[in-house]
């Protein structure tokens, strides 16, 4: 029964980081409360599942950008948006846990193919800390 829990958190952390909504927050939190596993252990698996999700959105990104290439898609105006993603390279990617522009920043980094090591460690690292901080919150409501 555990593992299948810890299936649906890995498969709702994978999702939330694609494109498709989800709600793996709320679900880390339930899991948390319930007690049923470690702390550590439900960090990771959501790190894990929706850092995943997030490679994917990268690599939808670099699929993109073979038939879009930004120079010929963009405006000037987002062109310079562009520019900004660039200047930080894949570390801008340690904001992919924000809701709303995170899955287009992962979308970004694979479409102007952004070193991938940056890229994961980045991503890797801020989803780290957001679940870590979601699940520390919700053991203070329990």
């Amino acid at each position: 029964m555990q593992e299948d829990s810890l299936a649906l958190l890995f498969g709702s952390a994978f999702i939330s980081s694609t494109i498709a909504p989800g709600g793996s927050e709320a679900v880390l939190a339930y899991m948390v409360a319930a007690g049923k596993q470690s702390l550590a252990v439900l960090v990771v698996v959501a790190t894990i599942g929706n850092t995943l999700g997030a490679i994917t959105t990268w690599g939808l990104g670099v699929f993109a950008a073979k038939k879009y290439p930004a120079e010929k898609v963009l405006s000037e105006r987002k062109q310079k948006s562009i520019v900004v993603l660039r200047k930080w390279g894949g570390w801008a990617l340690l904001f992919s846990w924000l809701p709303v522009i995170g899955d287009g920043l992962c979308f970004a980094g694979g479409w102007l193919r952004m070193s991938i090591v940056t890229s994961i460690a980045a991503i890797l690292v801020g989803k780290a800390a957001r679940y870590a901080l979601i699940a520390y919150a919700s053991t203070a409501l329990v």
